[in-house]
């Protein structure tokens, strides 16, 4: 659980840390590097959040099937 915690924490402390992408360089096909590079966080964090999200369900000791059930 604290390896899905550390998951979910690390697209907010990165996208929080501003000065680390204020800068137009390096440019890729054409766009500033903060418009590229907070487009590339909307794939990483989906990933981190998918991965977290098998992570609870393997230390709940259930499949993806059984947690539908729940509903």
């Amino acid at each position: 659980m604290a390896l899905a915690a550390v998951l979910l924490a690390i697209p907010v402390v990165v996208l929080l840390w501003v000065p680390h992408y204020a800068r137009v360089e390096p440019r890729l096909f054409g766009f500033p590097f903060f418009f590229w590079y907070q487009f590339l966080w909307v794939f990483l964090c989906s990933a981190m959040t998918y991965a977290a999200f098998r992570l609870t369900l393997s230390a709940r000791g259930k499949t993806s099937h059984e947690a539908g059930e729940d509903r």
